[in-house]
């Protein structure tokens, strides 16, 4: 508590990435691997330590490039994600708890919201491409790890890297428009012949959906 001093806790973590372009050393993970991070050290399998620049990251996806420089990487094959399937088998590669490399299996239980694994790591098919990030385990109260684990596909994935490399953050579009479901009932309260799509609840004025002449009670 000297005056003019002030007290610095510098801690350190972990997490896991994915080689995806060895020519230029570019690698996936997690932004909340390395939020907040002065200082990124990678560790290949191969036991060489490299000092890592963040190329971009995007917090809404948790999408993060860094970069390295060194020579004999190899980059992870990537597979078109669209073709998942509930039921197909997955392997996850991770580092949880520094423990070293890790591997787990598992399947696909749903499309649009899960995956498996830890923090970074790939999650890979049967043929050794790779299908997405890992991003999240699940943990219910005090159970800790009960083996249901989410990923972000890798076309989403790619598509961010993409636009980090090019901009240093990620371009969003903006419709300007806000609505709900077409369920069943609203169908019918509106004599509409079909009970899927979004109907259009409110329009910001001057926005693109309002340039473009969607108005309130429209029908996606």
């Amino acid at each position: 508590n000297t005056p003019g001093f002030e007290r610095v806790l510098e801690t350190s973590s972990l997490g896991s990435g994915v080689i995806v372009d060895a020519g230029r050393g570019l690698i996936l993970t997690n932004n909340h691997v390395i939020k907040n991070a002065y200082e990124i050290n990678v560790t290949l399998t191969d036991g060489r330590e490299l000092s890592a620049e963040i190329v971009g990251r995007d917090e809404e996806t948790d999408v993060a490039v860094l970069q390295v420089s060194a020579i004999n990487l190899v980059e992870i094959p990537m597979m078109d994600s669209k073709k998942l399937r509930v039921g197909d088998f997955v392997v996850a590669i991770g580092n949880p708890f520094g423990l070293g490399q890790t591997v787990t299996s598992g399947i696909i239980s749903a499309l649009g919201r899960s995956g498996l694994g830890n923090s970074g790591g790939a999650p890979v098919n049967l043929r050794g491409e790779l299908v997405g990030i890992n991003t999240a385990i699940y943990g219910a109260g005090n159970q800790g790890n009960i083996g249901i684990g989410f990923a972000i596909p890798i076309n989403m994935a790619s598509g961010i890297m993409r636009q980090l490399i090019d901009h240093g953050e990620v371009q969003r579009g903006r419709l300007g428009a806000q609505g709900q479901d077409l369920t069943e009932q609203l169908a019918q309260a509106f004599a509409i012949d079909r009970n899927n799509g979004f109907i259009i609840t409110q329009i910001e004025q001057g926005s693109p959906a309002d340039k473009a002449g969607l108005v309130v009670g429209d029908v996606i």
